[in-house]
């Protein structure tokens, strides 16, 4: 499916299902909440998130000519473990694995409690942390939901020569076509160790944010749109939700780069060079989506003040349309006001002589319609009525060479 049409389906979908009729659609990312451990809690307790699926455990055994897979038991993994020379071993685990089993395989692999930690509290920034004979990356993988919605994971590698583990928030991912090029052994992918097949997924994880810049892209559109033509507090309102989820992203998103960056640096060596190289291929890809968090929250903040630019020209419009109300009515007020007292005429000739005339009330009407016709002319040849003033200076501007 088109990226647009997909990124249009999403929308549609995310706006019936919004909660109150004229809401602007801003996608918006899930947030999972995850108990804390208690406070002086030992390090490297283990708490399993409440709502967490069964993990689901698989393992591919790999060279450059076969390659072996299939679904690891618990009772298994020690065998599932066992490396052979000259081989890549990558074990898939999608769920975080209950915490006897996350134990168990901490002890097979020789990782530390407090890598075991990060792996099942979720809420980690992306880092990378090198232990003594292994190498422990925490990146958050951004994801484009059918609901509108975009999904948060967190996914953690733990990678050393010849051996890759994959540990995934939630089941079902992006991953497929990398398990389809391993199986048909095309690209580099069998021919390469360990550390490509991290880079082949850390880049998968993070292409999958560009389809959701692309929905936050036409998000804010929309409401560029709606601030030109119904600007008040339900647009500013969507401004305020975008500016939230964006920095929500930022948080994911800044940390990468220091990530990437380091992936890509010599020094680490669990990192062979041809896959550092790699690596900066998710350090640029990583900047592309920081640049364009930087300018979608500039632009935002130029909606923001658009917003209450447009508010403000449109609360001058009424004002000014009160206001000339208000000038016209003024000396028809004095002249009401002046032929309404009560003077008597038999007392003085110079007591009002016009309320004795014989067409007098006419006279009334038509001095009351020659001042409105007047000022009404005068506002308009001044500007403040309709839009000669700009007419006729958009004329001038045409006429100078």
């Amino acid at each position: 499916m088109p990226l647009k049409k997909m990124i249009s389906g999403v929308m549609s979908k995310g706006m019936a299902a919004t909660s109150r009729p004229g809401e602007i659609w801003v996608p918006r990312l899930r947030r999972r909440r995850v108990k804390k451990p208690t406070p002086g809690s030992p390090p490297g307790t283990l708490n399993l998130p409440e709502g967490s699926a069964p993990a689901r455990m698989h393992r591919f055994q790999f060279d450059e000519n076969s390659i072996e897979e299939g679904p690891v038991v618990e009772d298994e993994l020690a065998r599932a473990l066992a490396p052979v020379p000259g081989r890549t071993l990558w074990l898939d685990i999608q769920g975080l694995p209950r915490p006897e089993v996350l134990e168990r395989l901490g002890q097979l692999l020789g990782l530390s409690p407090l890598t075991l930690e990060d792996i099942l509290h979720i809420n980690q920034r992306p880092k990378l942390e090198e232990f003594d004979g292994y190498l422990f990356l925490v990146i958050r993988q951004l994801r484009l939901l059918s609901a509108g919605e975009v999904e948060n994971e967190q996914m953690s590698f733990v990678l050393r020569p010849g051996l890759l583990v994959t540990i995934q928030e939630f089941t079902g991912d992006d991953f497929e076509p990398i398990r389809k090029r391993l199986r048909d052994g095309k690209g580099a992918l069998r021919k390469s160790g360990a550390d490509y097949l991290a880079y082949a997924l850390m880049d998968a994880a993070i292409d999958t944010a560009f389809p959701v810049l692309e929905a936050f892209g036409e998000a804010m559109d929309a409401i560029e749109e709606a601030v030109w033509n119904r600007a008040g507090p339900e647009t500013y309102a969507a401004i305020h939700r975008m500016r939230r989820e964006l920095r929500q992203m930022r948080r994911v998103v800044w940390p990468m780069r220091d990530v990437a960056a380091a992936l890509s640096r010599t020094g680490i060596e669990a990192i062979g060079g041809a896959s550092r190289d790699a690596f900066r291929d998710c350090h640029d890809h990583v900047l592309q989506v920081a640049d364009f968090l930087e300018t979608s929250q500039e632009r935002t903040a130029e909606l923001s003040d658009l917003n209450l630019a447009v508010v403000s020209e449109r609360t001058n419009q009424v004002i000014k349309v009160l206001t000339i109300i208000g000038t016209i009515f003024m000396p028809l007020t004095f002249l009401c006001g002046v032929y309404g007292m009560n003077f008597d005429t038999s007392a003085s000739p110079l007591n009002m002589p016009e309320l004795t005339w014989r067409y007098g009330y006419l006279a009334f009407w038509a001095v009351t319609l020659l001042i409105v016709g007047g000022m009404l002319v005068f506002f308009w040849r001044k500007g403040w009525l309709g839009h000669r003033r700009r007419a006729r200076l958009s004329a001038a501007g045409r006429k100078r060479p």
